[in-house]
C-alpha cells in the first residue's frame, strides 16, 4: 500500500499493460493526467493529432497491425464527444482501444460546471459514449482506479475484441490515496476458446461429403492471426476461400483457392461460388448485409437450401442473419487448429477430390477476368480506376499496409484489391466512418514503421481530416495519401443516378453558377503544411509518382483526379429499402 495520484495510477498501469502509445489532445480537463504522463515517456508516448477522431482512429488503425491496444486522452466534453463516430468504427470493427476522457469534478457533479452534461444525471458522458464501447466505467474515487483499469482491460481484449471507456472526473488524476496495484492483464490473443470435439468431428465429417464447399472468412480470422491454420486447410481440403474486406489476405490472395470479395462488389466467381455451394464454413463472419447482397437468396448466398457451418468466438453473431446447422462458439485459431488435427488424424484429406468444383471455378473467375481486364490496360485522362488499383498493385511491395475510407474507391478496391498479407487492408467496414483511412494509416506506421503504408482515399473524406498532414510531419510519419479526386461524394452520387432518375443534387463539388468541379488544390495544401505535394492527371504518371512517393520516405500526397464516369461492376446486390435493388452488371443470381 501507497498513497500515490490517480494520474501516477494510470500510468503505471499503461506501463505494465504494455501500451505504448497515448493518442490523445489536452485540455483543462485532463492537464493532470499530462503531467503524470511525462514521468514514464520512455515507455508510453503521447502523440497528439489535430483532432479527437484522428486519435481514435490512429488507436484503431495502430491495434488493427500490432494487434496491441493503444490508449486515447481526451478532455471534459467537446473533446471526449469527438471520439463518438471513431469509437463507432472501431467497435463495428473489433478493434481493442483504451479511451481515457476526462469529466467534471466530483465536487461539482450536478451543480452545471463548465462542460457538465446533467439533463438526466450527473456527469452524464456515460450515456453519451455507452452505445459505442463494450463498457465505460466512471470511477468516483482515487481507490476505485486500479479495479477499473484491469476490469477495462480485460473488457477490452476478453472474447470478441473492442473500445473501452474510463470517464474519470479530472480531480481523481491529482488527488492522492492508498491503493493495492491490481495485476495488469495483457491478455489479446493469450486465451483462446475451443470447440467441443464431436463439433469437430461433425464439421469434419460434412467437410469430407460437400461436393461444392467453400470456407468463408471474416475479421475473426484476422484477428485471431489464423492465417497459417486457414490456408492450410484450405490447401489440405482443396476448398475455395471468400474473404470479407478486413480479413483479406488472411490466405494470400493470389492463390488459386482465394475468390476475392463477395457481395454487390465483389467478384464475379466469389458470388458463383457463394450461390452455388452445398456446405458453407464461414469462421469469424458476420454476413452483413454487403456481404451478402442484402440476405437476398440467390444474389450471392443460398440457405437454408447451402448447410451452413458458423464459426465466431461472439455468441450473438451465431444464427444473427443465418441460422447454421451448426453454431460453434470458439475462437478461429483454436477452432482452426482442432480442425487440421482431426483432418490429419483422419489421414491428412484429399486436395484433388474437388477437382470438377476447382475447374468451375476457375471457368468462372476466366470469364470475370476477361470482362473487367481492358479497364486494367487503358490509359486516359481522367484516370479509369482500375488503373490506380493496378498500379498501386504494381508499385506497392507485398507487404505493404493499405487504408481505406469509405466511397467509390473503396469498392473498386473490395473488388479488384489482392492482400498478400494478413493485416495488410484496413477497411472502416461495419460503421464506414469518413476519416478513417487517412487518419489510421498514422497508427499503421507507428506500429509498423518498417513497411509502406499508404492511405487511399476519397476526396470527401480527406477534406473532413486534411490535419492529418500535420500530425505526420510534426510526428516524422512517412505515410503517402493517394486523393481520389472526383469532384463528388461518388458513391451518393452514383446512388441517385440509379434510384433517382439520374438527378443529381448535393453530391458534386462545384463552383459557381456555372457549376465548374472544384476541389481544393490537395498537392498545393499538403505543401503548405510540409508535407510532399504531386498532382497526376494522366493515367502513365501514376505509377512513376506513387514509387517516387514511397521510395522518398517522408510524408507525401498525391492528388489522383479519377474518372467519376466509370462504376464498379456489380456482381451481386445492395438493397436500400424500400427502393429495390438494380440486377448483377454482370452474371445474375441463380437459384435452386
Amino acid at each position: 500500500m501507497a498513497e500515490r495520484k490517480g494520474g501516477e495510477i494510470i500510468a503505471d498501469f499503461l506501463v505494465r499493460e504494455k501500451i505504448p502509445y497515448v493518442f490523445g489532445i489536452c485540455g483543462h480537463g485532463n492537464v493532470g493526467l499530462i503531467d503524470c504522463l511525462y514521468e514514464v515517456r520512455d515507455d508510453v508516448k503521447l502523440v497528439s493529432p489535430r483532432h479527437e477522431q484522428t486519435a481514435v482512429h490512429m488507436a484503431d488503425g495502430f491495434f488493427r497491425v500490432s494487434h496491441q491496444p493503444a490508449a486515447t486522452m481526451t478532455s471534459t466534453g467537446p473533446g471526449s464527444a469527438n471520439q463518438i463516430m471513431a469509437l463507432a468504427v472501431a467497435q463495428t470493427d473489433s478493434s481493442a482501444v483504451f479511451s481515457i476522457t476526462a469529466n467534471v469534478p466530483t465536487s461539482q457533479f450536478n451543480r452545471g460546471p463548465f462542460q457538465e452534461l446533467n439533463q438526466h444525471h450527473q456527469a452524464d458522458f456515460n450515456n453519451v459514449i455507452k452505445p459505442v464501447v463494450k463498457r465505460s466505467f466512471q470511477p468516483t474515487r482515487v481507490e476505485m482506479l486500479p479495479l477499473a483499469l484491469r476490469q477495462a482491460a480485460t473488457t477490452m481484449t476478453t472474447g470478441r475484441a473492442g473500445p473501452v471507456n474510463l470517464d474519470i472526473p479530472y480531480n481523481l488524476f491529482q488527488e492522492s490515496a492508498d491503493v493495492q496495484e491490481e495485476p495488469a492483464w495483457d491478455g489479446f490473443n493469450k486465451r483462446r476458446s475451443g470447440a467441443s470435439l464431436d463439433d469437430v468431428n461433425k464439421v469434419a465429417d460434412w467437410l469430407a461429403d460437400a461436393e461444392r464447399p467453400v470456407i468463408f472468412i471474416g475479421h475473426g480470422v484476422t484477428l485471431s492471426e489464423a492465417g497459417e491454420e486457414l490456408t492450410a486447410l484450405a490447401h489440405k481440403l482443396g476448398v475455395p476461400v471468400i474473404s470479407s474486406p478486413n480479413g483479406m489476405g488472411c490466405i494470400d490472395m493470389s492463390d488459386p483457392l482465394s475468390l476475392g470479395f463477395i457481395g454487390r462488389n465483389g467478384a464475379y466467381q466469389a458470388n458463383q461460388a457463394g450461390r452455388h455451394a452445398d456446405l458453407v464454413l464461414a469462421i469469424g463472419a458476420r454476413f452483413d448485409d454487403r456481404s451478402a447482397s442484402s440476405w437476398k437468396p440467390g444474389y450471392s448466398w443460398n440457405f437454408p437450401h447451402t448447410k451452413l457451418v458458423h464459426v465466431d468466438v461472439d455468441h450473438s453473431e451465431l444464427g444473427r442473419n443465418y441460422p447454421p446447422d451448426l453454431a460453434i462458439l470458439a475462437d478461429a485459431k483454436a477452432f482452426l487448429q482442432q480442425l487440421l488435427a482431426e483432418i490429419d488424424r483422419r489421414g491428412g484429406g484429399d486436395a484433388g477430390r474437388l477437382k470438377g468444383w476447382q475447374t468451375q471455378i476457375a471457368g468462372w473467375r476466366k470469364e470475370w477476368l476477361d470482362f473487367v481486364q481492358p479497364g486494367f490496360e487503358t490509359h486516359s485522362t481522367p484516370i479509369r480506376p482500375e488503373r490506380i488499383v493496378a498500379d498501386c498493385r504494381k508499385v506497392l511491395p507485398d507487404d505493404a499496409i493499405i487504408s481505406l475510407d469509405s466511397g467509390i474507391h473503396h469498392n473498386w478496391f473490395m473488388q479488384f484489391w489482392e492482400a498478400r498479407r494478413p493485416r495488410s487492408m484496413l477497411n472502416t467496414w461495419g460503421y464506414s466512418g469518413m476519416g478513417f483511412g487517412p487518419s489510421a494509416i498514422l497508427g499503421a506506421k507507428l506500429a509498423a514503421p518498417d513497411k509502406v503504408c499508404v492511405s487511399i482515399c476519397g476526396d470527401g473524406g480527406f477534406t473532413m481530416v486534411p490535419h492529418v498532414l500535420c500530425t505526420a510531419v510534426e510526428y516524422n510519419i512517412p505515410v503517402v495519401w493517394v486523393v481520389w479526386n472526383n469532384f463528388a461524394w461518388g458513391a451518393i452520387r452514383d446512388l441517385q443516378y440509379a434510384y433517382f432518375g439520374g438527378r443529381e443534387y448535393g453530391t458534386a463539388f462545384y463552383e459557381g453558377p456555372n457549376q465548374t468541379p472544384y476541389n481544393p488544390d490537395f498537392a498545393a495544401w499538403a505543401r503548405a503544411a510540409g508535407v510532399a505535394g504531386h498532382t497526376v492527371t494522366r493515367s502513365q504518371d501514376f505509377a512513376g509518382v506513387l514509387a517516387e512517393a514511397v521510395a522518398s520516405n517522408r510524408p507525401a500526397l498525391i492528388d489522383v483526379h479519377v474518372d467519376a464516369d466509370i462504376r464498379p461492376p456489380a456482381t451481386g446486390a445492395w438493397e436500400i429499402p424500400p427502393v429495390p435493388p438494380k440486377e448483377p452488371v454482370f452474371g445474375g443470381p441463380w437459384r435452386p
